[in-house]
């Protein structure tokens, strides 16, 4: 039978290229005839005979449509394209779990932009009159504790006793002062955002926490954090600071001095050195003549807070002090506040009447009270008109310290 047999045997040539060896057998002599050929290509094409061949000749030489037929080629190609295939699912599983770390952002309801009602000082104090403080006035100690000669003596020449009467509205204020703030409690939010507001002048409450409690006066971005030395007592005495018609313009004085270039300081850290005084004073029983002769302790607590600050007030913007003078100006108003509490008062019920007369007066109705008060509000306006004995405020509900929390509220 004529014809060519064909016979194929691999070998490994010496560049790892297969090198095929070609037999064809003429069988009409009886002789066969062997031909290498390297991938299919024929001795000859710039590849020697013995198998072995130069990478870069090969490539050379050889067409492109015998390139695509090497199997070393090929097997790198398809692990290229593995390689960066793995490269993307790396960075699409990396990109997941960096989506997946973030916080979900909650939508911000229509709601939750309307600003909350301005709340007057009666309405926080009534809140707290019907609130259960039972745990809080067990631990108080609305008095100086004074044994032996100590007591003796300030039994014969100290101060009057508080009547009995005003006994649980003295208590009710160490109370208070145990109280923290709290993000669950409705009034406690509007008491602060009361606060930001009416210094600030602005119409829409501002975030829980932020920087922009700084503007105020606070030292850092929770205002919980400065409460510790007064609890809740000392955004109470801020609140009737600010709600009050009579004292509004001081208040509003007071906080253009503490942004002052000079001689600014932070005010609500201020006001609450104010209230730790107050606390103080009414525990030394310095206050007690003057809550039996008007027969209050909370409206008493309240002009003395104010008394103080005023006091304050003066005394920083006539001697030009500045925040490095903080600490002895803080213990020279305490120690004059504690030891003229008539004095004092009489200096806050003057300047209310100079400016009640117009004498010195630069009242400016606030555009936000008038615009949306609140009920409170117009409540305390209206008790404003019949003089200070028509401001008696029942206060229920402030407590006292524990003894390491007493001390100077620092300054920054």
């Amino acid at each position: 039978m004529e014809g060519d047999v064909a016979v194929v045997v691999y070998s490994e040539g010496s560049k790892g290229f297969q090198q095929e060896c070609q037999q064809t057998e003429d069988l009409t002599n009886g002789h066969s005839k062997l031909t290498p050929v390297l991938n299919g290509l024929p001795p000859g094409n710039g590849i020697k005979e013995n198998g072995s061949a130069n990478g870069s000749s090969y490539l050379r030489s050889v067409p492109i449509t015998a390139l695509k037929q090497n199997g070393i080629l090929q097997s790198l190609a398809a692990g290229g394209d593995q390689t960066k295939a793995e490269e993307v699912n790396s960075e699409l599983e990396r990109a997941q779990q960096e989506w997946d770390a973030l916080e979900s952002i909650q939508p911000v309801l229509v709601e939750d932009l309307t600003p909350s009602a301005l709340i007057s000082f009666n309405e926080a104090l009534q809140h707290f009159q019907t609130t259960d403080l039972g745990d809080l006035l067990r631990n108080i100690q609305p008095t100086i504790r004074r044994t032996g000669l100590a007591a003796i003596t300030h039994f014969l020449f100290g101060p009057p006793r508080l009547h009995k009467e005003l006994v649980e509205e003295r208590d009710l204020v160490f109370a208070i002062a145990q109280c923290s703030l709290d993000n669950s409690q409705p009034v406690h939010m509007r008491v602060l955002q009361t606060i930001y507001r009416k210094l600030t002048c602005t119409r829409t409450d501002c975030p829980r926490y932020g920087p922009h409690w700084e503007n105020v006066g606070f030292q850092g971005t929770d205002p919980a954090t400065d409460l510790r030395g007064t609890g809740f007592l000392g955004l109470m005495h801020a609140l009737y600071l600010v709600m009050d018609p009579e004292t509004l313009p001081l208040a509003r004085d007071i906080y253009k001095l503490s942004q002052h270039p000079v001689q600014n300081f932070p005010f609500c850290v201020m006001s609450i050195n104010m209230t730790r005084i107050a606390l103080h004073a009414l525990r030394e029983e310095v206050l007690s003549k003057e809550c039996n002769r008007r027969q209050q302790v909370v409206g008493v607590l309240n002009d003395f807070y104010v008394a103080t600050f005023l006091h304050l007030y003066q005394l920083w913007k006539s001697e030009k002090k500045t925040i490095s003078d903080s600490g002895y100006v803080l213990k020279e108003v305490e120690l004059y506040a504690k030891k003229n509490p008539k004095q004092i008062l009489r200096r806050l019920e003057s300047f209310l009447q100079e400016r009640r007369a117009g004498i010195g007066h630069r009242t400016s109705p606030d555009t936000l009270s008038h615009s949306n008060p609140s009920p409170g509000d117009r409540e305390s306006r209206v008790s404003s008109q019949g003089g200070k004995e028509g401001k008696e405020m029942n206060f229920t509900g402030v407590c006292e310290l524990p003894p390491e929390m007493e001390g100077e509220a620092r300054l920054i």
